[in-house]
Order: structure tokens, then sequence, then C-alpha cells
């Protein structure tokens, strides 16, 4: 049991971690940009409902990993943080208005760099995968670029810009 909750322990202060991330890269933006989303109480209410939404979908993950249906268990933990988010949000318009003063581009700067550390703790891995993997990548990453750029033009010309 105490095995159990030190897990979780360590999860929450790994968010908490990822939380002070964002709290500096969207203190960095407003240095660079001072017309940015500025950092206000809501901003910090934001964070701290982004890191209880995290950690309810992580506790919910560790729960459903005891239900014997396989679909289930493997159901991914951002899904059920994305699950939690969507209730809450759905529940009340307070967690969308404290989110709100959280600057987007701020939450992507620290998700790819735990992304980029992910993946570089699997590089040996990486290695004895084919280098086709390689091509399929690059045929991938260009088919999606391309791909949002078709929908994003569609988009404006549907608005008339």
């Amino acid at each position: 049991m105490a095995q159990g909750l030190n897990k979780y322990v360590k999860y929450g202060l790994v968010l908490l971690l990822s939380i002070g991330l964002i709290l500096f890269t969207q203190e960095i933006k407003l240095i660079k940009n001072p017309e940015g989303t500025p950092i206000t109480w809501t901003t910090i209410g934001g964070l701290l409902v982004l890191w209880l939404f995290s950690f309810i979908g992580i506790l919910i993950s560790g729960l459903v990993k005891k239900i014997p249906v396989k679909i289930v268990q493997d159901f991914p933990v951002l899904g059920w943080v994305s699950i939690t988010s969507l209730v809450f949000c759905l529940m009340s318009d307070t967690f969308i208005h404290l989110i709100q003063g959280v600057d987007f581009l701020s939450i992507t700067t620290p998700i790819l760099t735990f992304a980029g550390i992910s993946v570089a703790d699997r590089l040996v891995d990486l290695r004895k995968t084919s280098w086709k993997v390689a091509i399929v990548a690059v045929f991938v990453f260009s088919g999606m670029y391309v791909g949002s750029a078709i929908l994003a033009q569609i988009g404006l010309h549907l608005s008339g810009q």
C-alpha cells in the first residue's frame, strides 16, 4: 500500500514540476512579448486546475488497471485525463475561465521537453528499429503538415479571408 501511495506522490510532484515549468515559460514569454497573456491569480488557479485534472486522470488510470476488461486496462492515461477535463469543464464554466488564464504555448514547451527526454531515454531501442521507420516518419510528418495547411486554407477561404 505504501509503495502505491509513494508512486502517486511521485506523480503529483512531477505534475507540480510541470506546472512550475509552464509558469516559468509563460513568464519568459512575457519578457519577450509584454502584450502576451499576463500572469494573474487566474493563471495560478488555471495551473492548479490542470494539475488536479491530470492527477485525477492518473488516479483513474491506476484504479481501472484492476478491472478485468483488457480495453479498459489498456486505455492510456492521456485519455483518462482528457475525459476528466471534459467532464469537469462541462460541469462548470469556472474551470474554463481559470484555464484560459494559462497561455497555450507556455503549456506546449514543457510537454515537448518531456517528450524529448522520454525519447532520448529510449535511443537504444530507437537504434534497433529499421531505417525504413525514418522514411515513414518523414512522410507522416510531411503529410500532416500539408494536411494541416490545406485545412487552414479551407478555413480561411470559408471565413472570407
